[in-house]
């Protein structure tokens, strides 16, 4: 059994019923979430607030298999990828941490390359938990006070 963290976004359509249906749809145990928390967007900026939050996981399921999990319940919830880079979406799931492991594979990350850059992705996971240690980078409230 392995702890992962993951993120969890949606800007699009009923945003609160996204993130909780993506919980329930993971098909692993969800140890704890944080609060729901509306952020601006990052990057492609003319698009509608994000609802983001964080999820902490036991999981028998290695981290490649993870992310396929995460990939799969983006599609059933309609996720599509016909739109810009970091554009609208109904959910978006990342892996953000899968215990202690640093995985640099194609097509897998983790932790999340671009995570000690987002405080909508460090103040959740401070939330679950301050003492989180992100391989390689630090402890999560260090990693925010950067940010702030």
């Amino acid at each position: 059994m392995a702890r992962a963290h993951i993120g969890l976004g949606s800007n699009l359509g009923d945003r609160d019923a996204a993130l909780r249906g993506a919980l329930e749809l993971l098909g692993t145990e969800v140890v704890a979430v944080s609060s729901f928390r509306e952020t601006d967007p990052v990057g492609y900026l003319d698009q509608p607030r994000f609802l983001n939050a964080a999820a902490a996981l036991d999981t028998e399921l290695p981290p490649r298999e993870l992310l396929a999990r995460l990939l799969e319940v983006e599609r059933e919830l309609g996720r599509t990828r016909d739109g810009p880079r970091y554009g609208p979406r109904t959910i978006d799931l990342d892996l953000l941490l899968y215990g202690d492991l640093v995985i640099d594979e194609p097509g897998l990350v983790v932790p999340h390359p671009r995570l000690a850059e987002r405080r909508f992705v460090l103040e959740p996971l401070a939330e679950l938990d301050p003492d989180l240690v992100v391989p390689g980078l630090g402890r999560v409230t260090d990693l925010l006070a950067w940010l702030l």
